[in-house]
């Protein structure tokens, strides 16, 4: 799997957080996405295995550091093993990332207190297991897959007419469904645009 930073890449085998709850960290998101890279560096040194490739994914992006689904994925291989540390307990980003910080601690006092053989054992519960292909943005809008059109009108109003059924606020909708949707007009966009 090759997890992306944006849009938000959430593994599939871990079932997401139906209800949030306030946090009682106090670090903002640079703070906590320096403690994360601090605490998996430290990690790497004290199990003397490298941790490499690593993906923390979200759906902040410039202009949107308060995204409405505030779920966070850090992706890394260590030891052979991709793992994959997705919290999404906390209504804001930057407790979900201290939330991961504070994993990957944890994993550093199993490894002191139980040694290298019991943070393996850990770590194959978070295996990154690869997600499944995700669908093309012609097959989540309902369209034939030879359908092409330039006109963004067009395009828009199809969007519009799938958000209503898939919006989170709707009986049928969920955060999921309308991330997907979202990932899929950009990726219309972006080859209507030739991009």
């Amino acid at each position: 799997m090759d997890p992306t930073a944006f849009p938000f890449t959430w593994p599939h085998n871990i079932p997401r957080t139906k209800t949030k709850s306030a946090s009682k960290f106090k670090t903002g998101l640079p703070a906590a996405l320096k403690n994360v890279r601090s605490s998996l560096q430290l990690f790497a040194t004290d199990s003397g295995k490298k941790v490499e490739s690593i993906t923390i994914s979200s759906n902040v992006t410039l202009g949107v550091d308060r995204p409405d689904d505030a779920g966070v994925a850090v992706w890394f291989t260590w030891d052979g093993m991709s793992v994959c540390i997705a919290v999404d307990r906390y209504p804001k980003v930057e407790d979900n990332v201290q939330a991961i910080h504070h994993i990957i601690d944890g994993r550093r006092t199993e490894l002191r207190h139980g040694g290298l053989h019991i943070v393996k054992a850990t770590f194959t519960g978070l295996l990154a297991l690869p997600s499944p292909k995700p669908k093309s943005w012609r097959e989540v809008f309902g369209l034939d897959p030879n359908f092409f059109t330039t006109d963004t009108n067009t395009l828009n109003g199809i969007f519009r007419d799938r958000a209503k059924s898939w919006h989170p606020d709707s009986p049928n909708g969920s955060v999921e469904k309308m991330a997907e949707l979202n990932r899929a007009r950009e990726e219309a966009l972006r080859e209507m645009s030739g991009q």
